[in-house]
């Protein structure tokens, strides 16, 4: 029956071509719409007129995607995955840094490297903290959703566990996940996050790709799909939702063209879905109306190559100080990213940088972001930085990227099933475990697929 239901996916990101795998593997017509010439969304990679990857962002694999890894096993892609050493690394101004390790032992016992020998806050700052994560501990899952009415700024100062915990260990934290800082950020957010570490050994853990997720996890996905009768369509940007009344009617592309299907799901990012809902249909339910209130966060993307190995380190790094809250040398990280203008690359870096909070940042020019980057790596590196030339830098600018979890956010968070029968939505934005991540996209598609399953059960 499946085989005679058409579903139109808009949008080509991860939730969305992770949606069309599972809707052909159970039998449905799929057609999905991409209004780029590529495919990936937020998780989006293409080569530059010089034969460089460049990445829409730094995309740190977390141990606790289990959902994204379920899926790469199935297109046999998961082997790209590379699992760094489980420490966190933190460089700061000046040259210094420290590090959270773990051990290999049972919950809460892994974090006990992290809490006695990180080399830098005291005992008695990590033993402050320890207290005030005595709730979570207690009450686990069920705490950290009591506090979404405040800020993790405002939370942490209630428990006074320490400004320079806040400053150095959290900010980059912050920045890192959403781009936004603990004074903006829900302390849901960062205690969601915080008793997940806590409670399962390896979700800190990071890794990152041998090279471009369009290599490893875009294509295949569409190959995967294509092969078992899903059509893409890029150059495909939608310009409306037609809604009768009742139900979804079709889609109106930006030329002309109207597609219809019997299921829709919109995999489009929350700024873009806003746009094509029609005003019928939010005045058919407070369940449209409520996408007004979420934004999404203006976001930077650096790259810069060096002339020499600036810091051997071959795993994701923090900085609490300047601009790149989060940071990697690619060079070491990740195989295939040892390249310079299409040219071998080996022992130099090759450096990604998130560059947050954007916002004000976002005016300037490129080589202005470039400068500050730089400075900033200076000042983490003054030794091994001394003298190094900067041979290539490229900047990615996305003006809305996941959505700002700020307080009070989480009510406006929809379901993927709405109140149009036949209307489903996917992204990070809506409620599902991971937020807005790899691992949200994923787990967000899934659940708009069983969504639409359990609809077509009824017919």
């Amino acid at each position: 029956m499946n085989g005679e239901k058409k579903v139109l996916i808009l949008g080509g990101g991860l939730a969305g071509l992770t949606a069309a795998k599972r809707l052909v593997d159970r039998g449905f017509q799929v057609k999905v719409l991409e209004k780029r010439p590529i495919f990936g969304g937020k998780v989006s990679a293409w080569k530059d007129q010089e034969g460089d990857w460049i990445e829409s962002g730094t995309h740190c694999f977390f141990g606790a995607y289990g959902v994204l890894y379920d899926l790469m096993k199935e297109i046999g892609t998961y082997h790209a995955v590379l699992w760094k050493e489980h420490r966190l690394t933190y460089t700061l101004d000046g040259g210094g840094s420290f590090t959270f390790d773990t051990w290999d032992l049972p919950s809460p016992l892994h974090l006990l490297p992290a809490i006695v020998k990180n080399g830098y806050f005291t005992f008695g700052e990590m033993a402050a903290f320890s207290r005030s994560l005595i709730p979570l501990a207690l009450q686990r899952q069920r705490y950290a959703p009591t506090q979404d009415h405040i800020s993790f700024a405002e939370w942490a100062e209630q428990r006074r566990f320490g400004k320079r915990l806040m400053d150095k260990m959290f900010r980059p934290m912050a920045l890192a996940l959403k781009f936004i800082p603990p004074e903006e950020i829900s302390a849901k957010i960062i205690l969601d996050v915080t008793e997940t570490f806590y409670r399962i050994p390896d979700a800190s853990c990071m890794g990152f790709l041998k090279g471009s997720p369009q290599e490893y996890l875009h294509q295949p996905l569409v190959d995967y799909s294509a092969k078992r009768g899903a059509h893409f369509q890029t150059g495909a940007a939608v310009e409306e939702l037609l809604f009768d009344g009742t139900r979804i009617r079709g889609v109106q592309l930006r030329s002309g063209e109207i597609l219809d299907a019997d299921y829709y799901i919109s995999a489009l990012p929350i700024h873009n879905l806003r746009k094509v809902i029609p005003a019928s249909l939010r005045k058919h339910d407070r369940f449209f109306g409520n996408l007004d209130m979420l934004e999404g966060v203006p976001v930077i993307s650096v790259q810069i190559w060096y002339d020499r190995e600036v810091t051997p380190i071959d795993n994701v790094l923090f900085s609490p100080d300047g601009v790149i809250p989060v940071y990697a040398n690619l060079a070491r990280t990740t195989p295939d990213y040892r390249t310079l203008r299409g040219e071998k690359y080996e022992g130099n870096s090759r450096f990604e940088f998130c560059v947050a909070p954007a916002k004000e940042l976002m005016g300037l020019t490129n080589d202005e972001i470039v400068q500050r980057v730089d400075r900033s790596v200076r000042a983490n590196f003054p030794k091994s930085s001394q003298g190094a030339r900067i041979l290539k830098s490229t900047v990615v600018r996305i003006p809305q990227s996941v959505y700002a979890p700020l307080p009070g956010m989480e009510q406006y968070r929809p379901t993927q099933a709405t109140p149009v029968s036949n209307l489903f939505l996917a992204g990070g934005f809506s409620q599902q475990l991971y937020y807005d991540s790899m691992g949200g996209a994923v787990m967000s598609a899934n659940l708009a697929v069983d969504a639409i399953l359990r609809d077509s059960m009824k017919i």
